[in-house]
């Protein structure tokens, strides 16, 4: 059973905002939403940090074609400084790669939740945003590295399995975390607009179901669509060639959704 974690906003001064990219379900385009909007905010002038927190199924290191001598792993026994494990990547943000098959840190254990903790609050002065990668669905790990952030963006895709298990997700958030608020990026579009359709059935579902379970039932909870990613043959392309879309066909029309999420994002 998950345990419950309410929202911990990182300490004051900070000049980071803490942005975790999460969804229901694996297979939705979560990594690489995350991977592309950090090109997309770095273009806008962000100084950018993914970290990858799926601690246990970790890919970002794959579709950004990296091959990290040291990670997150390294951090957490003591074998590297964190200093040494943030590494450039193309479309010019940084990253903080996990290892992938660490079975040992796909449950929240104290030393995962003080390691966590720890690497957020000594980054955060150094970038203007910063996107936890979270692993997929409502796992211990995933609850807690959400609870880190200042926002979530829950990414889901039209089709019926993906929309059940990221309303599923917004429940947790807003029963468990006490958020009021979600952003959601609709990954995978056929047609323009899908994306505001599917925002609207999100939300009527949280009305009814969600928003009278919560601490405060008069407080409406928001569902917010800050963007749609059109389904794209590009995508594929660059995902099998191990490449940011951005970088490889900027002018795709994901990526152009992409960059859409990233503007209205930054927007003051």
């Amino acid at each position: 059973m998950s345990t419950p974690f309410t929202s911990t906003s990182p300490p004051a001064g900070k000049r980071a905002r803490i942005v975790a990219v999460t969804s229901g379900k694996g297979g939705v385009g979560k990594t690489f939403v995350s991977a592309n909007l950090a090109a997309a905010l770095a273009r806008l002038g962000e100084r950018v940090l993914v970290l990858d927190a799926d601690l246990g199924l970790a890919n970002l290191d794959v579709v950004l074609n990296l091959f990290p001598k040291i990670t997150l792993h390294d951090v957490f026994t003591g074998k590297a400084r964190l200093d040494d494990a943030i590494l450039p990547a193309p479309g010019g943000f940084s990253v903080l790669l996990a290892g992938s098959g660490l079975v040992e840190y796909s449950r929240l254990t104290p030393e995962v939740r003080d390691k966590l903790l720890e690497i957020i609050e000594t980054v955060a002065p150094r970038f203007d945003r910063i996107l936890i990668d979270t692993g997929a669905g409502i796992s211990d790990v995933v609850l807690y590295a959400v609870s880190l952030a200042h926002e979530v963006l829950v990414v889901a895709t039209p089709e019926p399995t993906s929309l059940t298990d990221a309303y599923a997700t917004i429940k947790v958030l807003a029963t468990q975390q006490q958020r009021t608020s979600v952003s959601l990026v609709v990954n995978q579009v056929s047609r323009a607009g899908e994306g505001r359709i599917i925002r609207g059935q999100l939300q009527q579902v949280v009305d009814r179901f969600v928003t009278p379970t919560m601490a405060d039932p008069s407080v409406a909870f928001r569902l917010e669509l800050v963007g749609e990613v059109p389904s794209d043959m590009a995508v594929r392309e660059a995902v099998q060639k191990r490449q940011l879309l951005l970088e490889m066909f900027p002018g795709s029309e994901a990526a152009k959704g992409v960059s859409a999420v990233a503007v209205r994002m930054a927007a003051p």
